[in-house]
């Protein structure tokens, strides 16, 4: 089925169902939040019957874009379950949707698991985010509906998930679209700082990341933060989300990996200039973007095994 085909098809079971649940993955970006609530938006400004409802635990730094509803089980029954930038079942938040009546995937990951009755995956589109507004362009000649609220998440599942517009995914598409948001009526500057502003504890956590900076002859780095060193910063396993580009502007690194330590298990955030990582993403419980993905371990032995492939790839 070809991609305008695809798109058609979801405005059809978007316009069918009169029950809508809306999810995306467990530890959500921007660009799942974005995409998610955005087209929650996009829905209810076009449809104010119908019930359309977003779920998944809160993310506490991110509660500015949006707050997730309580939904009751019997609602799903009878409704759409729709997955937004879920690559895998396993990262799906809520597993609720299993028991919709249909559901509808929208992804811009390599497809790693193909699920839904319907799927729309296109890894050429910078972010989800970017899928959802372009679902609204075509929907637009049904008489879908914008708001302000909508760009303003939508832009900042792009941002998010192009790194500011730096990363390679990031196309004269994207760039289109972008400049179609901004026209709406949002606060872009007060948007930035509540993305990347950091607390001072986490700002001093950067430095002692920078100063435990070592880089292999591969040039392959790689930062352990325990559970202690979290204790010892007073920051949160999630917090840690805001320092995965530390290492990115260094000189002679490749690929890089920032350990988080957590209860039951470690944390592996991955990021290259270069050298595909999904894959080793792929090894190690984990997945994502060739130049940016993540992975969980169970030991630092096998973080270490991890730097190792790593390092194998950029050989």
């Amino acid at each position: 089925m070809k991609q305008i085909e695809v798109i058609d098809t979801i405005l059809d079971k978007i316009i069918d169902y009169d029950q809508i649940v809306i999810h995306r993955h467990v530890r959500p970006d921007p660009d799942a939040f974005g995409s998610q609530i955005g087209l929650a938006e996009i829905i209810k400004a076009s449809y104010p019957e119908k019930h359309v409802f977003v779920v998944g635990e809160e993310e506490e730094s991110l509660l500015f874009l949006a707050k997730m509803d309580v939904v009751d089980d019997a609602f799903f029954h009878e409704a759409l379950a729709i997955v937004c930038d879920t690559a895998n079942r396993g990262r799906i938040d809520d597993e609720r949707y299993l028991q919709a009546k249909e559901i509808i995937k929208i992804d811009h990951h390599p497809e790693v698991d193909a699920y839904g009755d319907i799927s729309w995956v296109d890894t050429s589109s910078s972010s989800t985010s970017e899928m959802i507004y372009q679902l609204f362009q075509v929907g637009k000649s049904r008489a879908f509906q914008f708001t302000d609220h909508a760009a303003k998440l939508l832009y900042a599942g792009i941002i998010g998930d192009t790194g500011r517009f730096l990363f390679p995914s990031t196309t004269k598409r994207t760039f289109e679209y972008a400049a179609e948001l901004v026209q709406y009526n949002f606060d872009r500057t007060k948007l930035y700082n509540q993305l990347y502003e950091m607390d001072a504890s986490i700002a001093q956590l950067k430095g002692y990341i920078l100063s435990k900076l070592k880089i292999n002859e591969h040039g392959v780095s790689s930062v352990r933060v325990t559970k202690d060193i979290l204790e010892n910063y007073n920051i949160t396993a999630e917090q840690t989300s805001k320092l995965v580009g530390v290492l990115g502007d260094i000189k002679g690194i490749q690929a890089w990996v920032i350990f988080v330590e957590e209860e039951e298990l470690i944390r592996a955030r991955i990021r290259s200039k270069g050298p595909a990582i999904n894959e080793i993403a792929a090894q190690f419980n984990g997945g994502g973007h060739p130049l940016a993905s993540g992975a969980t371990v169970f030991s630092w032995e096998e973080a270490e095994q991890l730097v190792q492939a790593l390092t194998a790839v950029c050989e």
